[in-house]
Parts: C-alpha cells; structure tokens; sequence
C-alpha cells in the first residue's frame, strides 16, 4: 500500500519539461499566431500594451535626463516584459480552451504559482541589479573627467568618436540581455501552465536556447526590432507590438516544450 502511495505522490510531482527541436522559421509562425490570438481578443491584449507603452515612456524620460542609467532602466523593461505579459499567457491559454476572452482573471493569474514566480523575480532582480552596476562603471572608465551632456553624448555615439566605449558597453549589455533571454524564454509559462518550480523552469529555458539556437536567435532579433520599433512609433507601436509578442511567447512555449503524456518530437513545421 505505501509503495502504490509513494508512486501516486510521485506522478503528482511536475516532471522535468521536454524539450522539442523546431525550424528556424518557427518564430514567424509564433508570430502569426500571437496576432491571431491579438485579433481574437484585442480589449484585455490592449490592456497590457498600454501598460508597456507606459514602461517605455519611463525609460524615454531617464534617457532625456540622465541618460547613463538607460541600460539599467531598459534591463529593467526586459527584465519586467516576462511578468507583465503573463496575463497575456493567460488570455492565449483560455482561447486555446475555448474560452471567453476577459481581462479580470489574467490579473491574478500569478497566483497560481506566486511562490515560484517570485523565486524567479529575485534572480531576476539580481541580473538586473548587477547589470545596472555594470553598465555605470563602464561609464565611469571612459568619461574619468566629466559626464557629457545629452547631445554631447549623441554626437559622439553618431560621430563613432568613442569606438571603445561602444564595443565594450554594447558588449556587457548584449551578455546580460543573453543570460536574461536565456533564463526567461519559457519559464514563465512553464511555471504557470505546469506548477513548475523555478529553477527547473530556468533550466528548461536555458535548455530550449541550447538546443534550438538557430530559431532561439531568430527569434531574439525579431523581439529586439519590434521593440525597437515600438520606442520609435513614440511609444505607439509598444500598444501593439509588445501584446503580440506576449502571445508569441505563449506559442513558442507551446513548441518548444513536448506535452507530459508525450514523447519528445520536432514540431511540425
């Protein structure tokens, strides 16, 4: 009887995810079921693309008055992008299962595994930390005299006067906004969905970049363009883009990770 107890408990525990291989042109299909998903529920998907628009604005005033702390305030909206579009998880996972489109039970979804997500949060927190220390000090080594002003500062970069400083501030940030990408890719949905704990969610993450790196860059790069874009339509374009993307997400989770009841597969191209 205790061992039959022991094997019930133990099938009740989240199994660790399996990761599926994919195309590389899987991101242009998670993409277009993100704005599927977008056009089948645009109110409460509207919701949470104003809400990055307001982040977005937020880092626009830090960069017009004190523009060396931009990196750490724009790791801060990467670092927040995977907590915010959880609602957007939500509104794609209830359409998955037929269900009405409303906001109010994306609000809480969090909930539903807070523990775990907030484990998640704390590292996160700490890249974050770290990151912004990083990025001053890199600062503080090229400009030992006195910091430029803004258009100072934009004519040098414009110019490429400072080459140095470029390639060492871009390349601290692009290591951290990988290790970021790396951890955050389908941990959040994993934990959600699943009741995944954090460390395995990470771990599933950091697995699904190791074993489709080609898809894992694509869709990297179409995150930091529309992004982009979205910065440079005056914030308009992050009402939009950004709740497209948090869809995607979803779907690319999706992909990725194979079913508990299933055995690990390509996914269907």
């Amino acid at each position: 009887m205790s061992e039959q107890l022991d094997s019930e408990a133990a099938t009740d525990e989240p199994v660790f995810p399996t990761i599926r291989e994919v195309d590389a042109m899987a991101p242009l299909r998670w993409m277009r079921q993100g704005i599927g998903d977008f056009k089948a529920c645009p109110l409460p998907s509207l919701f949470y693309g104003f809400c990055f628009a307001a982040m977005g604005l937020l880092v626009t005033a830090v960069f017009e008055h004190a523009y060396e702390y931009t990196a750490a305030l724009t790791s801060g909206f990467l670092l927040l992008g995977p907590f915010l579009a959880m609602g957007l998880y939500e509104i794609s996972r209830r359409r998955e299962e037929g269900q009405q489109c409303a906001l109010s039970p994306t609000l809480t979804v969090w909930t539903r595994n807070a523990g775990n997500i907030g484990i998640f949060a704390v590292v996160l927190g700490i890249v974050f930390l770290v990151w912004a220390r990083a990025s001053l000090v890199v600062f503080a080594l090229f400009y030992t005299n006195e910091m430029p002003n803004l258009s100072g500062f934009l004519t040098e970069v414009l110019a490429m006067e400072n080459i140095e400083f470029l390639l060492v501030y871009f390349g601290v940030g692009l290591l951290f906004a990988t290790i970021v990408f790396a951890a955050s890719v389908i941990s959040v949905p994993l934990m959600l969905d699943r009741d995944q704990d954090a460390i395995s969610s990470m771990l599933a993450s950091v697995g699904a970049l190791a074993r489709n790196p080609a898809a894992m860059a694509i869709w990297a790069a179409l995150i930091v363009t529309l992004t982009l874009l979205g910065f440079a339509s005056f914030h308009l374009g992050l009402v939009v883009l950004m709740p497209i993307v948090g869809h995607a997400t979803w779907h690319a989770y999706r992909d990725l990770v194979a079913p508990v009841d299933s055995p690990p597969a390509s996914a269907p191209v």
